[in-house]
């Protein structure tokens, strides 16, 4: 909190709209979005593409995902920079002011979950290698992680962009230098390596993967993206930094995996003797996407309880980090599930936003609950988690889309 004219000022405008003097450059943006979609669980999408791919397979499955994901993301990234509104902010005006609960309850859940999971994350494998795996040791690591993780989220955009200019270069160059390492170990070339894969995958499979593994995470694109000085830079520095980011982490988890095996970048480097260097590229990538994930948790709760976001991050940081091992073993599935539960968010956000941009000057809710909003999300949520054709977000979106769209229809008649 910093004081304008002996008056104190949310720097992190949980209840307001970012102002123009509080907005960023592109570069700030690219980074703070670039240490977003670096994340381990990625890198295990990858292996599991490059099981089931051949390398043009696995290739154009990248393509066609991270088009998806960049349209999907980039929208949101242009909304939330032209409206400066974070996501809950959004659903405020596309939701009603009581229905605006259920998108920041569903954020903040899944976001609190993936904490949890990203410290044990770093905490288990870290333990098994450098304590012997001792349960007591797990929780050691936890603890110091869950409180550094929790501590750099409280400070809010502050934190979050210095540790993104440290992480993302690092996490990068290092990552880049692993790979490299592991394709000159190997035997044959990346083509011959991926060759050998099951062929269980398909093109089409492949991209949901690609696309599931961030979606959830992508919908808080706004929260992030309301600090960019206008809509051009919010879409153009998410799309590129989603494509980018996400990419790599997939070619990082792929081809590492095929020559040297691993489950990640950390089994990797652990596989290629670089121990020490595998420490710092899992920290410093769990830590920036969790970060966000606790950042976006604290906005949701603020928005519901009324709280300010600072107290919601550290009740949000002490949850994920007390249940973080038990999470690890037991709700990633859940979680995947959780994931099909937001892009009808997304984009009825993005779809309200266009058709009644006059009334996003202010904050202020037309109504109280847009019911049809809230049936588009549950409607959009079952299909894709049960409609077992395509790309699961899709259906989503579409079934969500067409509830509003019917609903706007509706009231206005």
């Amino acid at each position: 909190m910093t004081k304008v004219n002996n008056k104190p000022v949310d720097i992190d405008y949980a209840s307001s709209a970012v102002p123009a003097e509080s907005r960023r450059g592109l570069i700030t943006m690219f980074m703070i979005m670039l240490g977003f979609t670096f994340f381990s669980a990625s890198m295990w999408v990858g292996k599991e593409l490059a099981d089931g791919l051949d390398f043009t397979g696995f290739v154009q499955s990248l393509i066609l995902g991270g088009v998806i994901l960049g349209l999907y993301t980039g929208l949101l990234g242009y909304v939330g920079a032209e409206s400066g509104m974070s996501l809950d902010l959004l659903a405020i005006k596309s939701f009603g002011r009581r229905g605006s609960y259920l998108p920041s309850a569903m954020i903040a859940f899944t976001q609190i979950g993936w904490f949890g999971v990203g410290v044990a994350m770093f905490a288990i494998p870290v333990a098994n290698e450098l304590l012997g795996g001792s349960v007591t040791a797990e929780w050691a690591l936890v603890i110091v992680a869950g409180i550094c993780m929790t501590a750099t989220a409280y400070f809010g955009i502050k934190s979050l962009t210095v540790i993104s200019y440290i992480a993302v270069p690092c996490v990068a160059i290092l990552g880049t230098v692993a790979m490299v390492m592991a394709v000159k170990r190997g035997d044959g070339t990346i083509v011959d390596q991926f060759a050998q894969s099951s062929g269980t995958l398909t093109v089409i499979g492949g991209a949901g993967l690609v696309v599931g593994s961030f979606v959830s995470g992508g919908t808080a694109t706004p929260n992030f993206s309301r600090f960019a000085q206008n809509g051009k830079v919010g879409m153009i520095t998410t799309i590129v930094a989603f494509f980018i980011g996400n990419s790599l982490m997939f070619f990082m988890g792929g081809v590492s995996s095929v020559f040297v095996g691993g489950n990640d970048i950390f089994e990797v480097m652990i596989n290629l003797g670089l121990f020490y260097m595998a420490i710092i590229v899992l920290g410093l990538n769990i830590w920036t996407t969790n970060d966000n994930a606790l950042y976006s948790a604290g906005l949701g709760l603020a928005n519901i309880f009324g709280a300010k976001k600072k107290t919601m991050v550290l009740i949000s940081g002490a949850f994920g980090t007390a249940t973080a091992i038990w999470l690890y073993w037991n709700f990633c599935g859940w979680l995947n599930i959780l994931n099909c539960t937001l892009p009808p968010v997304g984009i009825i956000l993005v779809v309200s936003y266009f058709m009644n941009k006059k009334d996003y000057d202010t904050v202020e809710p037309a109504e109280d609950v847009n019911w049809f909003a809230v049936i588009g999300v549950i409607a959009g949520a079952v299909v894709a988690n049960m409609v077992h054709w395509g790309i699961a977000s899709i259906n989503g979106m579409v079934v969500a889309v067409v509830c509003y769209l019917i609903g706007t229809a509706v009231k206005k008649r």
